[in-house]
């Protein structure tokens, strides 16, 4: 998974100038990640796989706030997840709920590390959408990839 992070991260790329970072895919394998593989694992793909992306793509001032950000957001999804993940539903309410806070957790820790780097509480305003953006497409791509996942046996193999 750290490496499905990493490589959706890295390879879907869609810079974004005037933030000075770029809105990619690696948010839906954190999303499966903690929903299918609970938080531990979910912390350990999306910290690692993002912040090897960001230190690999040349987003080296990113790659200490990536980790925190997005391990916290593994973990998050994945705490929130954990009452239904050997639920035979197909996408439960603590599951898109978990997606839910860990995306808005992303996008706030992205807005207060921007204004820590650029010192300014007004410039990283602009990053907002985009990171919205980038959260709510991911969650989509997550909840289509679970679904068509827990209708295989996929659940019986990861216990």
């Amino acid at each position: 998974m750290i490496a499905l992070v990493f490589v959706t991260t890295f390879s879907i790329k869609i810079p974004v100038p005037f933030t000075q970072g770029y809105i990619h895919g690696g948010d839906s394998m954190i999303f499966v990640a903690a929903i299918l593989l609970g938080w531990k694992y979910g912390a350990l793909a999306g910290g690692l796989g993002s912040a090897l992306a960001d230190l690999i793509g040349g987003y080296t001032h990113w790659v200490l706030p990536t980790l925190i950000i997005k391990t916290i957001m593994g973990a998050l999804i994945g705490l929130i997840a954990q009452k239904s993940l050997n639920n035979k539903r197909l996408l439960s309410i603590s599951q898109f709920l978990g997606m839910l806070v860990g995306g808005t957790w992303m996008v706030l820790g992205y807005y207060g590390a921007a204004a820590i780097i650029y010192g300014s509480f007004i410039v990283p305003i602009y990053s907002i959408p985009w990171n919205i953006l980038q959260f709510a497409i991911g969650l989509i791509i997550a909840c289509l990839i679970i679904v068509a996942l827990k209708k295989t046996s996929i659940q019986e193999y990861l216990k």
